[in-house]
């Protein structure tokens, strides 16, 4: 009974995980590995989808301020009544004529100091600073599908552990009651092995709970439940020494790139803003027919006109303009430094992390070895009467320990990996290679950038786009 004891402990560790997802009613039988769960989310997130959305919106901007350098046409339908008192000669004359005008007008910006162009040019770089926005979402979506992948995992192993320790626990409450009936043991051995195997129960069914939390997690995060989980996952490749790291992480992190083009954007901002004070000129035409209600008479009238403008005093609100864009340039300055600072500490934080879990799992693997070597040698010495059902009971526990510590050290250490990848700016779906279709940012830019009319071809291939995007 007692090397059965024993033998069981070890064999059923390796079926265990089998034995745990087989339980699960309705599990899928397929397997689910990391790249799996990389590749789900990247498909089905809706933040990746909004943030996409909020860069075509972005990216409009850019027409929209394209727009301002072109000139601009409207048919104009104008229908007036005038009101006019005449007092000739001591005779007083009321007309009131009614009016039809039906034209078009004309009015194109000729010059303004450049303000319109900065303004484009800021739009263009707020598109690169969002591009590099949508880079960080997607990190954030990835590294939530890693954690949640390895959570299932974890949960997992830990119900497989908690499962065979169950199993164990049975069998030696049997081998005391035996042990009991022919004298060897007193009844308090038998109430202890009771006791344990109603804690190791009740750590089972916690330990179940934990592995459904788990599993709704991953579908939040993949889009689907997972299937039979491949183990743990191979790490990705990861610089030897921090400095590395921290470099790699400064020259290509998307929220340090993405601070720096919103620096440049402000920068442009400050210009325009400063080139509105200065004079504007515009070239205005209108041409039409304006017939009167009064008779059959009408007119075919053309106007071309050239306009300056130059402002002399706006109740101070141009001057306030150009404060307020340096205020929040310098704001954006700022930010920019402590995105930097903010960076360099994460990557060292989870450098120094991945470090730790490392030699942490060294540590929880040795243990895991002693502990056996313990457990194995109590329990014989307890089948000569050498040792007590409660120092077996207790290298049974320290056993246990051992095994969930190694367990959740090794999720630790992939955890780590995955987030040190985050750190550095790396993790996206185009720079590991995921077996999914790259979503292209340039794609939409270049249809709209020079802002297409609607009755242009540019424009029904921005119809079919956003058809193929469901947001026509």
């Amino acid at each position: 009974m007692h090397g059965t004891t024993t033998g069981m402990f070890v064999k059923g560790l390796a079926l265990a995980a089998g034995i745990a997802l087989s339980a699960v009613p309705g599990k899928p039988v397929w397997a689910d590995n990391l790249t799996d769960a990389f590749i789900g989310a990247y498909n089905t997130s809706g933040l990746l989808e909004q943030n996409r959305a909020l860069l075509r919106a972005a990216d409009e901007d850019v027409a929209i301020a394209l727009s301002a350098l072109r000139p601009i046409i409207n048919w104009t339908v104008r229908v007036s009544r005038n009101y006019t008192r005449t007092n000739t000669s001591s005779v007083l004359t009321t007309r009131e004529p009614s009016t039809f005008f039906s034209g078009l007008t004309l009015s194109q910006l000729i010059y303004d100091g450049g303000a319109s162009i900065l303004g484009k040019q800021s739009a263009q770089e707020t598109v690169l600073a969002t591009r590099q926005s949508l880079i960080d979402i997607e990190q954030q979506v990835l590294i939530r599908a890693a954690n949640a992948y390895l959570g299932v995992l974890l949960q997992e192993e830990t119900v497989a552990i908690r499962q065979n320790n169950v199993e164990v626990s049975a069998e030696e409450l049997r081998a005391s009651q035996d042990r009991f009936e022919v004298g060897e043991v007193t009844r308090t051995d038998v109430a202890l092995s009771e006791a344990q195997l109603a804690s190791s129960q009740a750590d089972l069914a916690v330990a179940r709970g934990n592995l459904s939390i788990a599993q709704a997690e991953y579908v939040n995060a993949v889009g689907k439940a997972p299937g039979r989980t491949a183990g743990q996952p191979k790490l990705p490749n990861l610089p030897r020494l921090e400095n590395d790291a921290v470099n790699l992480a400064q020259r290509n992190h998307p929220a340090i790139l993405s601070a720096q083009h919103q620096v440049r954007a402000l920068d442009l901002v400050v210009q325009q803003q400063r080139a509105n004070l200065g004079p504007n000129v515009s070239l205005n035409a209108d041409a039409g027919v304006t017939e009167s209600y009064d008779n059959d008479d009408y007119t075919n009238d053309a106007t071309v006109s050239l306009n300056f403008n130059q402002p002399i005093y706006s109740g101070g609100g141009l001057a306030a303009a150009v404060r307020r864009a340096m205020a929040t340039r310098d704001a954006s300055r700022a930010n920019l430094l402590n995105v930097q600072k903010n960076i360099t500490q994460g990557v060292a934080d989870r450098y120094a992390a991945f470090q730790a879990a490392t030699a942490s799992l060294r540590a929880s693997t040795e243990r895991v070895r002693a502990s056996q070597v313990a457990f194995d040698g109590i329990r014989e010495e307890a089948t000569l009467g050498a040792r007590t059902t409660l120092d077996v009971l207790n290298a049974q526990q320290d056993l246990l320990d051992a095994q969930l510590a190694e367990v959740a050290s090794r999720t630790e250490r992939s955890r780590a990996a995955y987030e040190l990848l985050q750190a550095q700016g790396l993790l996206t779906a185009e720079r590991m290679g995921l077996a999914v279709q790259i979503y292209d940012p340039t794609l939409y830019y270049n249809l709209v950038k020079k802002a297409p009319a609607k009755v242009s071809k540019q424009s029904r291939d921005l119809d079919r786009v956003l058809k193929a995007l469901r947001r026509d």
